[in-house]
């Protein structure tokens, strides 16, 4: 399925809240990181995720939903 727009993007984010998701994050030169967290919260602009770091740290990252739209974030579920 391809999305279209930003609403469909947040749409689909707004069903996610809770839900474990793979985040795929594209760092420039050809770095990828993939992290795995929970849909927090999902603003007009920005969701929130909650993910454990390298060290067992619990952090909240956010990002907006043209991230998505540009792929410069992947979501996929963890399901």
């Amino acid at each position: 399925m391809e999305i279209q727009s930003v609403n469909d993007i947040r749409e689909k984010v707004k069903d996610s809240i809770g839900k474990e998701v793979i985040l795929k994050a594209d760092m420039g030169r050809k770095r990828i990181k993939t992290k795995t967290g929970v849909i927090v919260d999902a603003f007009p602009s920005v969701f929130t995720v909650k993910v454990n770091n390298d060290f067992d740290c619990e952090r909240t990252v956010s990002y907006s939903y043209s991230d998505i739209l540009t792929s410069t974030v992947e979501l996929l579920s963890a399901e």
